[in-house]
């Protein structure tokens, strides 16, 4: 008897079957939902690749020796290559194949990652900034090295190899690197948010937004904790002696392994961008509830294909139409003054914890991580759980967003009062005789107690004494002798420490800076939940916000106009806060490093009282400002409901 031909075979009657399905019905909801997890999956990505480069920030800022404002135009890059591109995107892509245009710009995400990490194997071995030599090949418990000028380091040493120095110019490959970021970013939002709302279900977009959102926001919290892990590992690790490093990750000159991270991030965006090049153009659009109810047949979007000149030809006025709509006007005004504010603190803001509060760099990072950003996650579900159970219109959704912005005002206005005092540094924050006094004046590190000592001025190794004062060098301490090696090292019989009004009983000090009092850990208690609070209240608003920006908008400008808020919003919110919020940080330096050729390099402390004034008051006035405009447009959606 011979066997059914392949077509007839049970095998493939049930494929063949489950193929008329996924043609029918089945099908849109099915890829709908595919797109739905691989959206979610790149948001991820993309989120955990910007995190990240946040949370390296201060490792780059100490690898390159450059002040914050550089490090601010170099977070900005990535703005800025995004605005290359944003307009022509979102307008022109919206008209091409969206999902494959999505999958383009995460592999030139994923090349920007690799980009970024590649000056780490240009360069040498890290070296620390130091006053004199740690280490040595004697075997003697006792060497005589710190307050004798030939032993210390001059003002004008200088590095055979300048290429290849912290303070070259190598920082432009992470410049380009995160450009590239910004150029692939481009087509993730505009394009997969508006192929989301055009194929689903009316009262589907907003809860498929909150579970993109939900699960992006993972992608930071990986990229914080990572980045905190990868702080406390020394930047060339596995190519140098860890037992010869004198510093540990609390020390300002701490250098983590900043690259590996870019490795990493780059490779999850690469495995993000695989399902995007398998989607199709168009898909049958989902029905609500009421339309299932009247009418069995799906309607498919039908997309025709147009030439580019003909797409030009429109696209000034399509603009036109756009900015005439006065609620998108505001609401883009809106959301340029908040992202003004976030930006320009999410950016510093581990900088901010370890200068005033005297938290390492990793811990700092860490805390970011482990909960900021969970807030931040639950407030978004719970934004968008809350529209979608009471059915929230325009109306509601703006009104939940303008409350959320008053509250988190008011948690950030109380966080202006919340800081540390300076720590104590002897000659730049207290004088020598342990009076406080804050100097910008390097002379001021110069006492009667080391005036003999032929001290540079210039470097920052410090050392902690018995009764609590730092001081910036061994040399400045007067220290005499040293016993110990590496770490370990103790410095004794320094003339300075006897000098304050509390004179320490042990006239030693040991490597690193003093910690801070039990009182500063209550204050960053305090600070870390009044922060916690403020931004799960800040999220909430979130999706309510991005609901009435949706709704205010004709269908066929979605993507020119989520493409318009990102170019403006990112041209002028994402590019200057951090040049100018890092331009005020620098302002508030006490002690700046030196290159390896010579010159300023990054800075080491920081004047707290004004540093905090200025980061948590500038944030402040953007948030006031923010709620001020955001009441108009709630305004005028109300009225254009009930008129």
């Amino acid at each position: 008897m011979t066997s059914p031909p392949p077509f007839l075979q049970p095998a493939f009657i049930h494929t063949y079957a489950l193929l008329v399905y996924l043609t029918r019905g089945g099908r849109s909801v099915c890829i709908l939902q595919l797109f739905l997890v691989s959206m979610a999956f790149v948001y991820f990505a993309k989120a955990f690749g910007g995190a990240y480069m946040k949370s390296s920030i201060t490792q780059i800022e100490r690898r390159f020796d450059i002040p914050s404002s550089l490090i601010g135009v170099i977070d900005g890059s990535f703005e800025m290559g995004n605005l290359l591109v944003v307009a022509f995107v979102s307008y022109f892509g919206a008209k091409l194949h969206r999902p494959r245009l999505i999958g383009m710009g995460v592999l030139i995400m994923a090349t920007g990652c690799f980009l970024t990490a590649l000056p780490h194997f240009f360069q040498g071995p890290y070296k620390y900034e130091t006053s004199m030599s740690h280490s040595t090949g004697s075997n003697d418990s006792v060497r005589i090295l710190p307050c004798l000028s030939k032993h210390n380091v001059t003002d004008t040493d200088e590095t055979p190899d300048h290429e290849k120095a912290a303070g070259s110019s190598m920082w432009i490959y992470v410049f380009l690197g995160n450009m590239l970021r910004g150029i692939g970013e481009t087509p993730i939002m505009p394009l997969g948010v508006s192929y989301l709302d055009d194929f689903s279900a009316p009262e589907n977009t907003a809860f498929y937004l909150s579970c993109i959102h939900t699960v992006g926001i993972l992608g930071p919290m990986v990229g914080f904790m990572l980045g905190s892990f990868l702080a406390k590992v020394y930047v060339d690790v596995g190519f140098v002696d860890l037992e010869a490093i004198t510093i540990t990750h609390k020390d300002s000159r701490w250098v983590g392994a900043w690259w590996l991270g870019f490795i990493i991030t780059g490779i999850v965006m690469l495995m993000s961008s695989i399902p995007f090049w398998f989607f199709p153009k168009s898909l049958p659009k989902q029905r609500s509830k009421e339309e299932e109810e009247t009418n069995t047949e799906l309607d498919t979007v039908q997309e025709k294909d147009v030439s580019l000149v003909e797409l030009a030809k429109d696209f000034i006025p399509s603009l036109k139409r756009l900015f005439s709509s006065s609620i998108y006007s505001m609401l883009i005004l809106t959301y340029l003054v908040a992202v003004n504010g976030f930006i320009g603190m999410i950016t510093f803001k581990p900088k901010y914890m370890e200068q005033v509060f005297g938290q390492a760099a990793s811990r700092a990072i860490f805390f970011i991580g482990a909960l900021n950003l969970p807030a931040v996650a639950l407030g978004i579900i719970t934004g968008g759980f809350l529209l979608k159970h009471f059915k929230w219109g325009s109306v509601g959704a703006a009104r939940m967003a303008i409350a959320a912005t008053c509250g988190s005002f008011c948690l950030l206005f109380c966080q202006i009062f919340i800081y540390c005092d300076n720590a104590e540094v002897a000659g730049l924050t207290v004088s020598y005789q342990g009076v406080p006094q804050v100097s910008y004046n390097k002379e001021t590190l110069v006492s009667q107690c080391n005036m003999g000592c032929s001290c540079s001025l210039k470097h920052w190794d410090p050392v902690c004494a018995h009764n609590g004062v730092t001081y910036a060098s061994p040399c400045l301490a007067g220290c005499q002798s040293t016993t110990g090696t590496s770490k370990n090292m103790v410095f004794n019989n320094c003339t300075c420490v006897g000098e304050t009004m509390t004179p320490a009983v042990n006239m030693s000090t040991v490597l690193g800076q003093c910690p801070r009092d039990s009182n500063c850990d209550s204050s960053f208690k305090i600070y870390m939940a009044l922060s916690v609070i403020g931004s799960f209240i800040s999220a909430v608003g979130g999706t309510p916000g991005y609901i009435v920006l949706l709704r205010s908008i004709a269908p066929d400008l979605k993507s020119l106009a989520l493409g318009m808020q990102t170019l403006i919003v990112r041209t002028l919110g994402g590019i200057p806060p951090p040049i100018y919020f890092g331009a005020l940080i620098d302002q508030t330096c006490l002690k700046w490093g030196t290159k390896q050729c010579g010159g300023r390099g990054a800075c080491r402390l920081y004047d707290s009282n004004p540093l905090s004034w200025g980061q948590v008051g500038f944030s402040t006035n953007y948030v006031v400002t923010h709620m001020a405009h955001l009441a108009q447009p709630c305004f005028r959606v109300y009225t254009f409901r009930y008129t």
